[in-house]
């Protein structure tokens, strides 16, 4: 099982706890405003804005909600100038590369964080372009492999996808940040379901990883993940299944 994907694939099925569902809230907030601000408030035209919904509505974030963090986005508001996205990478246990997105307003608090959770927890931060040269972006869409064959997926070859990749018990239908909404749309036309979505930084070599090394891996991205300011983890990290389900608890 190959990658960070599949870490969060397995972490979607899991209720959320409502103890986190504000913290969860006000990042899909911020991710829907940034959006609007860069690409306009109409999710047809902006594929970012039209991610960024999905994923507030399938976290149950109320429609009110939605709507005040689109109009903060395409407003004149200074909190919404005030956002920027950042990048930072470095190595976890094993020699895993790790990238993590971030949206904030205060870059200094936000890279102190960062760098506080790395060194705590076996890792080290590292410096702009160390690790980002082993990462392509790309959609990722996630289809469970028991219930459709590939011959479902033609839908998404047809609408653009670049590849669709078998892995343990799922399918992942690639394509280029471009196409993934052409391509998500025509996979839910064809009436597939979908496990996940997202436009995420794949690896393109991987590091094996054995399950003691895996369960402190996983501490690190899981405590990166919960910082307020980041929005996304991504990791080259190559483990099975069976491995990553353990130490998911």
């Amino acid at each position: 099982m190959s990658g960070h994907s599949k870490w969060a694939s397995i972490k979607h099925k899991k209720a959320i706890v409502d103890s986190r569902r504000g913290a969860q809230f006000s990042k899909l907030t911020r991710a829907i405003t940034v959006a609007a601000r860069d690409g306009g408030g109409d999710p047809v035209g902006n594929p970012a804005l039209d991610l960024a919904i999905r994923k507030a509505k399938e976290a149950s974030m109320p429609k009110d909600n939605i709507e005040r963090a689109i109009a903060k986005g395409t407003g004149e508001g200074a909190d919404a100038e005030a956002i920027e996205a950042v990048l930072y990478e470095g190595y976890g246990p094993g020699g895993v590369a790790i990238l993590v997105e971030a949206l904030t307003d205060n870059r200094n608090r936000t890279s102190a964080e960062v760098k506080h959770i790395f060194s705590k927890h076996g890792g080290s931060l590292g410096e702009p372009g160390s690790v980002a040269y082993l990462f392509d972006k790309k959609g990722t869409i996630v289809i469970d492999a028991e219930r459709y064959s590939e011959d479902d997926l033609l839908a998404a070859i047809e609408a653009g996808a670049e590849d669709v990749a078998a892995d343990e018990g799922v399918f992942e239908v690639l394509s280029a940040p471009a196409d993934f909404s052409a391509v998500r749309a025509a996979l839910e036309e064809a009436g597939v379901e979908i496990e996940s979505a997202e436009l995420s930084y794949r690896a393109s070599s991987l590091v094996p990883v054995e399950e003691d090394t895996a369960g402190k891996l996983m501490r690190l991205i899981d405590l990166l993940e919960d910082n307020d300011d980041v929005s996304a983890v991504h990791a080259n990290f190559d483990v099975s299944a069976d491995v990553l389900e353990r130490v998911a608890g």
